[in-house]
């Protein structure tokens, strides 16, 4: 009786060199190092455009007349809790940055680790996503003002700083779009290692 032996590698790798599989995994961890450099450029980048942005202008103050009166970053809450999170983002994208480079010298899996990381992604992005729009928000209601509740807009006499905050934003919005490309290469790279 002659019995078949059935190979357990996947059909891709079934005829390639058997360094196939690391060379795959070489270029991916490469790829994801890339990418959270982006995101530690893209949240510091955010970080340093909000902080900056200060501006001062005479405004009319009855019965005085006019006089300087400077707006920061640090007036609005919102802006206080979108550099929050943007330097949480931006420390979390270096630390795993060199994780992942550390990983790059140690060619071993650790799904544990693996699984951690995505799960923490998952999280930072809920993070920047909510410090974005809650930033957005407060810029919009500068820009625009509301006339239901009376609040005049605050972009016309101070445009820098609005120049700045939306610059800002933007950024945030670049880091955010960094963290889903993350989160969906490493499903991607997971649901690639379920044998079939």
């Amino acid at each position: 009786m002659v019995s078949s032996i059935t190979s357990v590698a996947p059909v891709e790798y079934k005829n390639s060199p058997s360094g196939a599989p690391d060379a795959i995994s070489r270029k991916s961890a490469t790829v994801e190092v890339i990418l959270r450099v982006f995101l530690f450029i893209g949240s510091l980048t955010a970080v340093v455009v909000m902080v900056t942005s200060k501006q001062t202008e005479l405004v009319p103050f009855p019965p005085i007349g006019m006089v300087p009166n400077t707006i920061r970053f640090t007036d609005t809450p919102a802006f206080d809790y979108f550099v929050a999170a943007l330097s949480t983002s931006g420390l979390y994208g270096i630390i795993t940055a060199l994780l992942n480079v550390s990983a790059l010298s140690k060619p071993a899996y650790n799904k544990v680790l693996a699984l951690y990381i995505v799960a923490i992604d998952v999280v930072i992005l809920a993070i920047v996503a909510a410090a974005s729009g809650t930033a957005g928000g407060v810029a919009y209601v500068g820009i625009e003002g509301n006339s239901h509740t009376r609040w005049r807009k605050i972009c016309t006499p101070y445009d820098t700083f609005c120049q700045h905050a939306a610059g800002a934003i933007v950024v945030s919005l670049f880091a955010a779009t960094i963290l889903i490309v993350l989160i969906l290469k490493s499903v991607f790279t997971m649901y690639r290692k379920i044998p079939n």
